[in-house]
């Protein structure tokens, strides 16, 4: 923890991706196994402890502060660890600390062989032992939510420029291995060999494509291209070895547990291939909604397997039985994939459709028809393209529908978090709806909740405005007067059961702040309503 805990202030604080780098390769060269595979495993949310943080300082904070003294302080700095970190008071400790081993490793092997019960007495322990840097760390760890602005992705990147090993090596070993990766690092470090996977169906890094851009069209040939339509699922990868399956996202994320109907359909197959996870009824696929009440689940019911049957359109293969496609072009992998689903299709599958054109006014016009059509847009891949890790310019792009805009009225700011714990910075806003209060007047109802999208320059306009027409507080949250507009863009609209409005937005953000719009005229609920999309056809 002596290193890790500076580690994790200055990466939180640094924003440049190439610092951040040479952070991360400065403590894999100075810090042992276990403790920096466990740090790694800390920043790529892998590491293996979880305890009910926000109940056991709860619980601890009452006896050594006045609760309303750490709650105003919890709301005043927007960060329960930070909170803790200061105020923790080691002199409140009702017994020596003794020889508590800090380290990394250590801390994480306590928590993960405590029982239940010990868990609150363990974490006294460490916060009295440890000073305010290494407590924050501490919580940050337990609490699995370090936000320090480092990806799998980044992590790996660094990897690689510490060790000189290209990082598509790395990504190749990196699903098979668990922390504290020791044999990673031994394998890096050149005193050990190549992690082997052995027979686990093992995840492959994806291949990205680029979003379409004005002056990408003048090194395009139609000739060159082959489009399919981009649909509105998640990207997936199937790997099956036999008579184990594992369903991967495109972080590489196992989401196996909630798929189970996908596990089974590629059972005693060995293949790896790549395609878009969707709810599909009777031919029709379900909006996006429908697909996320599937996501993030540990088991599945029989009835959530029922209502919302899971479907895999692929698209491209990487690997079929022992043959590695992934360096031939893609006109190839896609001959092969053909001829592999119609051999022997597995179930709950179909293949993406290449869709014929012949000129760049036929791809605008297919395009233009695709938010009636319920879709995404179109991909655009090069014929000859490779399966290659990652974004690879020039070779696959993303051609997304337009996005939709509405004005919308703020109704509620809360606090975000790291460098945006002073700005109420995270705004829920909302619509009208016409005669449904008790008077028969507008009520404004929630539509979506947004974060992104704005200036540091607006976001201190805003944080001003919010706190200067706040109406009443709820903790971090604080309600406003409807009077500031904001339009919203958006790429879709749903029906959600959770929201007052019975509608929620898609990948919803700040657009402009409408400083000079009353309130009044924004939009209604109605016009919301008339903006959802059926269901395309399967």
């Amino acid at each position: 923890m002596q290193l890790f805990a500076p580690l994790l202030d200055q990466l939180v604080l640094t924003p440049s991706r190439n610092r951040k780098i040479a952070l991360l390769s400065e403590y894999f060269t100075r810090t042992p196994d276990p403790d920096r595979g466990y740090g790694l495993a800390v920043l790529t949310d892998a590491v293996p402890v979880r305890i009910g943080l926000r109940r056991a300082l709860t619980d601890l904070m009452a006896a050594r502060i006045d609760p309303v003294l750490y709650k105003l302080s919890r709301d005043y700095l927007g960060d329960t660890a930070e909170t803790v970190a200061l105020l923790w008071d080691q002199s409140a400790r009702h017994g020596p600390v003794g020889d508590a081993d800090v380290s990394l490793g250590a801390i994480i092997a306590a928590f993960q062989s405590a029982p239940r019960s010990s868990t609150n007495a363990l974490l006294t322990t460490y916060l009295d032992a440890l000073d305010a840097q290494g407590r924050w760390a501490l919580l940050k760890l337990l609490g699995g939510a370090p936000r320090a602005g480092v990806s799998a992705r980044l992590a790996k990147v660094a990897l690689a420029e510490w060790s000189g090993i290209d990082v598509a090596e790395i990504e190749e070993v990196w699903h098979a291995l668990a922390p504290p990766y020791v044999d990673l690092f031994a394998w890096l470090e050149g005193t050990g060999p190549r992690p082997d996977p052995g027979s686990k169906p093992m995840f492959r890094p994806v291949m990205l494509a680029h979003p379409i851009e004005e002056g990408d069209w003048e090194a395009l040939s139609p000739a060159e291209l082959v489009a399919e339509w981009k649909w509105d699922g998640i990207r997936v990868q199937v790997s099956a070895k036999g008579e184990d399956v594992r369903l991967f996202s495109r972080a590489g994320d196992d989401i196996s547990a909630a798929f189970p109907e996908i596990r089974s359909a590629f059972l005693g197959r060995t293949v790896v291939a790549d395609g878009e996870l969707l709810v599909v009824r009777e031919g029709v696929i379900a909006p996006f909604n429908d697909l996320q009440q599937r996501l993030n689940r540990k088991t599945v019911s029989a009835k959530m397997l029922q209502d919302h049957p899971a479907h895999v359109r692929l698209y491209d293969l990487l690997i079929e039985g022992d043959t590695d496609l992934r360096a031939l072009p893609f006109t190839q992998r896609r001959a092969r994939l053909e001829a592999w689903h119609a051999a022997d299709p597995p179930p709950l599958t179909d293949l993406s459709e290449l869709i014929a054109f012949t000129s760049f006014d036929d791809l605008n016009a297919l395009w233009g028809q695709a938010r009636a059509e319920a879709i995404e847009g179109l991909m655009l891949k090069r014929r000859d393209s490779v399966y290659a890790a990652g974004r690879v310019r020039g070779q696959w792009f993303k051609w997304k529908r337009a996005s939709l805009t509405l004005d919308c009225v703020l109704m509620y700011a809360q606090r975000g978090s790291g460098k945006r714990s002073s700005f109420y910075s995270d705004y829920t806003f909302g619509v009208w709806r016409a005669g449904s209060s008790g008077n028969g007047a507008p009520e404004l109802v929630p539509v979506g909740k947004a974060y992104s999208g704005f200036t540091d320059s607006e976001l201190r306009d805003l944080d001003k405005w919010v706190r200067g027409h706040t109406v009443e507080r709820f903790g971090p949250v604080r309600s406003v007067a409807a009077g500031l507009v904001l339009e919203i863009a958006f790429d879709a609209v749903h029906r959600s059961a959770r929201h007052k409005s019975g509608v929620a937005m898609r990948f919803p953000r700040v657009h402009r702040v409408r400083w000079d719009k009353p309130a009044a005229d924004a939009d209604t609920l109605e016009t919301v309503i008339g903006l959802i999309a059926g269901p395309s056809q399967s």
